[in-house]
């Protein structure tokens, strides 16, 4: 019953108990004994695809003194994996498995002429994946509801540059302030998320906004202004843009 979680952190409060004190001899001449156990895991998350990302959780299970040659760990293709109804707040179980292989470690650990041992391992694995609804309605829904916001102050009266422009400023404001309501929860990487780069692409879109409504302000500040003309504009400005993000939002989101 020696057996080691490789994955396993904080081992001082783990517990574990065996189900018998000696191997139970059943009918059919196995021996049979079991483990309860309570601990914490350790699990490498990448982020790239959040908040879409899929993780698969491992405990990972070996015996600390018999290598490969002596005894092996094979999966109970019967029992149950998980118990019914069990979940994960926050997160879709989308699969369940165990598997097994032969771990190589590549020393000898200083013992001269002795093989380099080989160790079965066996391993739970969970595959868990964030909720589709997370995405939709909790970051996507007012991320679009700021860009519809900032496109609408291009449908402002031409003549009212102010006005115009503090729209999108006023939604950039927004962006940020949402950005920083997912960023908190994360932990720090070095890399873009899938949610920063989306917000990259509204970024641009909101610049974008502020530079075409300075340029025709200032294009039409001394002339007399043209509003059928510059409402054309600002219309075509308005589906081009806004179509031309959810096509970037999807190539992030389906393609990447």
């Amino acid at each position: 019953m020696d057996i080691e979680f490789t994955n396993a952190v904080e081992k001082w409060g783990a517990t574990r108990k065996n189900f018998y004190e000696n191997p139970k001899l059943l009918p059919d001449g196995y021996y049979y004994n079991g483990m309860r156990v309570e601990g914490r895991f350790v699990h490498p998350f990448e982020l790239g695809r959040f908040p879409l990302d899929e993780h698969v959780l491992n405990i990972n299970v070996e015996h600390s003194l018999y290598p490969a040659d002596s005894m092996i760990f094979v999966p109970d293709s019967i029992s149950a994996v998980i118990r019914d109804k069990f979940h994960l707040p926050g997160w879709d179980i989308t699969k369940y498995f165990t598997d097994y292989h032969t771990n190589i470690y590549p020393t000898n650990f200083g013992e001269t002429g002795a093989a380099i041992p080989q160790f079965s391992n066996f391993s739970f694995r969970l595959t868990i994946a964030r909720p589709v609804n997370y995405f939709l309605l909790k970051l996507l829904l007012p991320l679009l509801i700021s860009i519809l916001v900032s496109l609408g102050g291009l449908l402002i009266y031409p003549t009212f540059t102010e006005a115009r422009i503090s729209v999108p400023i006023g939604s950039l404001l927004a962006v940020v302030f949402l950005q920083q309501s997912y960023s908190s929860s994360l932990p720090d990487v070095g890399y873009m998320v899938l949610m920063d780069k989306i917000y990259l692409l509204v970024y641009c879109m909101i610049t974008t906004i502020v530079f075409w409504m300075v340029w025709i302000g200032n294009k039409h500040a001394h002339n007399e202004v043209d509003v059928a003309g510059i409402r054309k504009k600002d219309l075509l400005m308005v589906s081009t843009l806004f179509i031309g993000l959810l096509i970037g939002i999807s190539l992030l989101v389906f393609i990447e």
